[in-house]
């Protein structure tokens, strides 16, 4: 499918505006470096919707990278086949006026605000591919995925990061939410802990309100080199179970 650009509302690109002011408002206190870096490159605009082509034509030539148009949610097998290709999956439909603070499924503004920008970070990027290779290898194994998809959710949709000795947020699921932002990194309620696989596969994630524990990478270089642990880890739980 494309994203049928010229069908966007005034009020479409008003929900837009509203959610893009407020949450840049508070990033570049909040956000890692490498997430603003990636607003400019993708050339965001706060008064309208980022047309897919456009960013398209940028990001292939900083990471090879493309928004690759669906409709809604995938099944698992289509989205790590998307992410190996490095095409990244984003819906072109946004949230209703009346929706600007909740959704149950992510829409345009999650997709799109929250992710591209650090697509044209190399390392985190080259992580995302070789991370759906490895659940491509096992996608028969629902263990398997859902141990992948522990990792995808406390690294890129909820991940924080260890910079200039302070935490930033890097997942796309905080970056995208005014009120997990602020909680993620202020909050005195949820656990902060560094980043060790073995405790991602054993740390079932929360879909319905914010997360109870949030884990820290020392830098986008130390995520892809930790693949080959994943890797491990995954093959020996698989045998323990098989």
């Amino acid at each position: 499918m494309q994203q049928e650009y010229d069908k966007y509302t005034a009020e479409n690109h008003q929900v837009w505006n509203i959610l893009y002011d407020r949450m840049m408002e508070i990033l570049p206190h909040y956000s890692t470096k490498a997430y603003l870096e990636g607003i400019d490159v993708v050339g965001f605009e706060a008064h309208r919707i980022p047309n897919f082509k456009e960013m398209n034509a940028k990001l292939a030539n900083i990471s090879g990278w493309e928004v690759y148009a669906v409709p809604g949610l995938i099944d698992n097998k289509g989205f790590f086949e998307l992410l190996a290709e490095k095409k990244f999956p984003a819906t072109t439909w946004l949230r209703r006026m009346d929706q600007l603070d909740y959704l149950e499924e992510p829409d345009m503004f999650h997709d799109v605000f929250g992710h591209i920008p650090l697509l044209a970070n190399i390392p985190f990027t080259n992580f995302l591919v070789e991370l759906s290779k490895i659940a491509l290898v096992h996608i028969e194994s629902e263990w398997a995925v859902e141990l992948i998809s522990r990792i995808y959710w406390f690294t890129v949709e909820f991940g924080l990061i260890k910079e200039d000795g302070k935490l930033k947020v890097y997942g796309a699921g905080i970056l995208s939410s005014s009120g997990e932002t602020k909680y993620s990194i202020d909050s005195d309620i949820p656990e902060r802990v560094p980043y060790i696989v073995s405790d991602i596969f054993n740390t079932p994630y929360i879909k319905d309100k914010f997360q109870e524990k949030y884990f820290v990478i020392e830098s986008y270089e130390a995520l892809f080199n930790s693949l080959p642990e994943i890797r491990n880890l995954l093959e020996k739980e698989l045998a323990s179970v098989n």
